[in-house]
């Protein structure tokens, strides 16, 4: 069992980073990547917990790209979390996040829920705020049924606390990662909602940006999908990644470890560290 996509509330997953190891551990996972979005706090307690749960930890990091005016995300796996490169290029990330936040607080304050900065901001615990721990506030706090709705109603795109954001470029991220001798995976590829010739433009342009990987087998995911992921990795010659993109135990979709049994004929990205 191998999971390479995992997030812990150093982003916006609901588990410190030592009870996701536990948690991995409980369910048989036997290496593990920690990938939380543009930051790498969590690592070091993740590999610590890691250590004693006699796991390979492998280190990680989630980047948010803006690319032809969409988001993609690009899974850094097994990085020096000391690379300057890597880290100043979060700290740019990070910023953009910290004004994201503050405005979709404004917009859902202008909107009549006030206190929804300050509250994600609490469940963030004054770290990386994003969209899921406004969810999570919106629902806490009755302004609605469940986080999918508070995403229905007002943080998804088109939506009153719905905020843009300029990401890092697609090469640029991919740089980060081989900074800090590390391999760039292009996350759960089919869950961009775009048409075969847009994520065809987008693998391709990834893989000339010297992207390595890309992620076959995805939480939720289904046989199809991942014989579609598997043509993808053969066609642009990219190693095949697992990972569950585990957030929460409370979504029984993605939980944590995946079967390491991937289609023949593809390069499993382990094998590449």
């Amino acid at each position: 069992m191998i999971d390479l996509h995992l997030h812990s509330r150093a982003s916006d997953g609901s588990l410190t980073p030592a009870q996701l190891v536990q948690l991995c551990a409980e369910r048989g996972v036997q290496i593990l990547a920690l990938t939380d979005h543009d930051c790498l706090r969590g690592l070091e307690e993740a590999r610590l917990a890691s250590q004693a749960a006699d796991m390979r930890f492998i280190p990680g990091v989630e980047i948010s790209v803006t690319w032809e005016h969409k988001t993609l995300h690009v899974v850094g796996l097994n990085i020096d979390a000391d690379s300057p490169v890597l880290k100043t290029g979060l700290a740019r990330m990070q910023q953009e996040r910290i004004e994201r936040a503050r405005e979709i607080g404004r917009r859902l304050e202008s909107r009549g829920y006030p206190g929804a900065y300050t509250g994600a901001l609490a469940l963030a615990e004054h770290g990386n705020v994003t969209r899921t721990h406004f969810a999570r506030w919106l629902q806490a706090n009755g302004h609605a049924g469940s986080m999918q709705k508070a995403f229905q109603r007002l943080l998804a795109y088109g939506k009153p606390g719905y905020v843009a954001s300029n990401w890092a470029g697609l090469e640029e991220s991919i740089r980060w990662i081989h900074a800090a001798r590390g391999l760039a995976v292009l996350a759960h590829p089919l869950r961009y909602r775009m048409t075969r010739t847009w994520l065809m433009r987008a693998l391709d342009q990834f893989k000339q940006a010297g992207g390595d990987g890309i992620e076959v087998v995805c939480g939720g995911g289904n046989r199809d999908e991942q014989a579609v992921a598997s043509d993808y990795a053969k066609r642009f010659q990219l190693s095949a990644s697992v990972g569950s993109d585990f957030h929460t135990p409370a979504a029984g979709w993605n939980q944590p470890g995946i079967s390491t049994c991937l289609p023949q004929n593809l390069t499993p990205v382990w094998e590449c560290f």
